[in-house]
């Protein structure tokens, strides 16, 4: 077998029919430029050291098969297996996304919806053995994705949260963290949630909510995404902007980050609350807070590797080459003796 990012190498095998037809078009022309000349005993008496066997054939045969095996050297074949026995370490973190009307507000660019997925798939592009999940919420609150060691699913699961998935009005911070501390079934294992949000709470219960995170020792990390001086919530068509979202009495809506509630979550389950408009400092403080967590022994697991086999292919090429600078066109004194490709 070998790997998707090396089999393109594939392609390069054109260079055997290539290197046949340069070998024909080459021996075609010696061919008629030693006709100018004449044929026959007169032709050996001027050259009598050229050989009129096959082995201008075999040094044909011989690089292009040295070629051949050279493809194949770089497209890296590997077979065989051995086993390895890998021990994970790593934290239970769920993500906790905020996807009320609010977060379609662009005082963040492009949009504060649009830079929490941002901010959630490079904080998963850093992380190592850690398993995570994924919650939404607005009104209330859903599970999106248990707690997986698949990143690929979370982040494609990231990409497809949007604003209408929840039919409820408003955001209940309580319900993200409720819901979300229900992910973690291991006693054991350290947890974190890293709630993204503007803030805004249209909900009750935010000291109880931090109660049951205390009670399961889960630590939470906000992240604030928007501006204190706020932004209005578009209403798009088509993606574009077509008005703005008004309350009742008809009056444009403004949005503010709320950035107090989201100091009391982390403060009140020593977490920590880190401003979302700056993603490599977000990074930055993501990582230093996952690294003084004490990280759980995961399950260990065997895994079988195919081990590469390109070696054998260059040797035997490098050979191949050897062979053919031996084998001259022209009869030698000891193939003479030898005879091996049958000179008259």
């Amino acid at each position: 077998m070998w790997g998707v990012d090396t089999a393109y190498y594939f392609y390069l095998l054109i260079l055997v029919p290539l290197v046949i037809l340069v070998y024909l078009w080459n021996l075609m022309w010696k061919k008629k430029k030693i006709a100018e000349f004449g044929s026959g005993n007169y032709l050996k008496r001027l050259s009598p050291d050229a050989s009129t066997t096959s082995k201008p054939l075999i040094k044909m045969i011989l690089l292009a098969a040295a070629v051949f095996i050279l493809v194949f050297a770089l497209v890296n074949p590997k077979f065989g297996t051995k086993i390895e026995t890998v021990k994970r370490q790593g934290v239970d973190i769920v993500f906790a996304i905020d996807v009320s009307k609010s977060m379609l507000s662009e005082d963040t660019t492009p949009s504060r919806l649009e830079k929490t997925k941002q901010l959630a798939t490079q904080i998963i592009n850093n992380l190592g053995s850690d398993r995570i999940g994924i919650v939404g919420y607005a009104g209330s609150a859903f599970p999106m994705l248990p707690i997986t060691t698949d990143y690929n699913m979370a982040k494609m699961y990231l990409q497809d949260m949007h604003t209408d998935m929840v039919s409820s009005m408003g955001t209940a911070l309580y319900g993200a963290i409720e819901v979300g501390s229900n992910y973690f079934d291991d006693p054991e294992t350290s947890k974190v949630m890293i709630l993204i949000s503007d803030g805004e709470d249209h909900g009750e219960g935010i000291n109880d909510a931090i109660a049951i995170a205390k009670d399961k020792g889960i630590k939470i990390i906000t992240i604030a995404v928007g501006t204190p001086e706020g932004g209005r919530i578009p209403v798009k068509q088509n993606g574009k902007t077509v008005d703005y979202r008004k309350d009742r009495d008809g009056n444009i809506v403004v949005t503010k980050m709320n950035e107090k509630t989201l100091r009391d979550i982390a403060k009140g389950t020593d977490g920590v609350f880190i401003y979302g408009d700056r993603t490599d400092e977000v990074l930055k403080h993501i990582n230093q807070s996952l690294d003084k967590i004490e990280k759980t022994d995961f399950e260990s697991q065997q895994i079988a590797n195919f081990q590469s086999q390109f070696q054998w292919f260059i040797g035997l090429a490098l050979l191949l080459i050897i062979i053919d600078s031996l084998v001259l066109e022209r009869k030698t004194a000891w193939a003479k003796k030898i005879n091996l490709f049958n000179d008259k």
